[in-house]
């Protein structure tokens, strides 16, 4: 028996590896491999003794470890997490963790690795973001190439609009699923910028939504904010992100302007083949977010040329075209209510504790009474429309062995 009901099909948009430290110098180019830092985990729960010993049994868990992660069988999200869980930096682990999970397809993201791709510093030369981006993007094709499941997702700077070209086509080239890129302005410019217009076009054309997702954008509050003149309190909760108590109220902040931008810049207008998703951003943020730009292009195109040639509102733009996690302690239910039912998506964050130990039931209770088109949309169908790609590849297999 899985994790997932039988009962419908179950599309996971939001999972992880937990990289060892090689994990970008093993596939970056030997020229660069020297300068390119190990993967930390100095701002995890993950401990170095951890990882200390896995790196000492040659990049693996012990067999005995494997085969008592698949004995927890239907309980495996309940208790496999961090960088002990099934499948957390092993492919053919992760294998086994999707026939006990029993999702028909899973988006997989980076947790550490992303921190020099996506560095917001401009000194960054481009020869390292970019060597660094390449050397993920290999990893994570290597990763997935073996299970149709596993929907690989590349990392693609925006800082340098002809590196990232450059780097997006060799990630459909790769044959990973989707692009993140970093939710910030990249090189001083808006997303909506004319340089970057070729980016959207390609990505449009080619089929593969782009993805926001957390630390894609610094994640932590200018130091002001957090002083209040009190004594500091517990601020680490673990998981794969620290994000303190002021940092997670805020962190819809990133996602919101950036999508504002492409909203008001017309990219979605320009392009309405392009798809995206926000992933573990948070989603309570959404309703809002469709009336205020409502009302802002309707009031403000009688002076802004640019708005007054739209075919759709900005609330059909983001419908049609984008969707959005909610956190598992979101009422989902309530948020389809305030807005419509096209604009959700399931995920677990497996093997991230923030996930939650049984996250369908969670989302479940929070869908109460409402319909089973309302679920199949939630669970499945929003994931295929923004991911077309899932629709091809095999299915998930009910047999484990150790």
């Amino acid at each position: 028996m899985t994790y997932a009901p039988a009962n419908r099909p179950f599309y996971d948009a939001d999972s992880h590896i937990m990289e060892l430290p090689t994990f970008l110098k093993a596939y970056a180019d030997p020229a660069l491999r020297d300068e390119i830092p190990e993967v930390s985990y100095s701002a995890s729960i993950v401990t170095d003794e951890e990882v200390a010993v896995l790196m000492a049994q040659g990049g693996q868990h012990s067999a005995e470890h494997v085969a008592a992660q698949i004995a927890l069988g239907d309980k495996l999200i309940e208790s496999s997490k961090e960088i002990q869980a099934l499948g957390a930096f092993n492919s053919a682990d992760r294998t086994k963790a999707l026939d006990l999970l029993g999702f028909q397809k899973q988006l997989v993201f980076a947790t550490h690795s992303v921190a020099m791709p996506f560095s917001a510093s401009s000194k960054l030369e481009p020869r390292l973001r970019y060597g660094a981006a390449r050397a993920h993007n290999r990893h994570m094709a290597d990763f997935c190439k073996a299970d149709g499941r596993l929907m690989g997702v590349a990392v693609v700077p925006l800082d340098d609009p002809d590196l990232a070209m450059a780097e997006l086509e060799f990630a459909l080239e790769s044959g990973l699923k989707a692009a993140w890129i970093p939710h910030r302005p990249c090189g001083e410019r808006s997303p909506g910028h004319v340089d970057l217009d070729p980016f959207w076009a390609r990505l449009a054309a080619s089929g593969m939504p782009f993805v926001l997702h957390v630390g894609g954008a610094p994640l932590k509050l200018a130091r002001a904010w957090m002083n209040n003149g009190r004594a500091p309190t517990k601020d680490w909760l673990g998981g794969g992100e620290n994000l303190r108590t002021k940092d997670i109220a805020l962190l819809h902040e990133g996602p919101e302007q950036f999508l504002t931008m492409m909203v008001l810049d017309g990219v979605f207008e320009r392009h309405p083949t392009l798809r995206g998703a926000s992933v573990e951003l948070g989603a309570g943020w959404v309703s809002e977010l469709l009336r205020r730009l409502d009302w802002v292009v309707k009031h403000w195109s009688r002076n802004d040329a640019n708005l007054q040639a739209w075919k759709r509102t900005p609330s059909e733009q983001i419908t049609q075209q984008l969707a959005f996690t909610p956190f598992v302690f979101e009422a989902v239910g309530d948020l389809i209510d305030q807005s419509n039912d096209g604009l959700y998506l399931f995920s677990t964050d497996y093997p991230h504790i923030e996930g939650g130990r049984n996250p369908i039931d969670r989302f479940e209770t929070a869908l109460g009474d409402r319909s089973e088109a309302v679920r199949d949309k939630f669970y499945a169908e929003n994931f295929l429309r923004i991911f077309p790609a899932a629709r091809v590849g095999a299915a998930p297999r009910q047999t484990v062995t150790a």
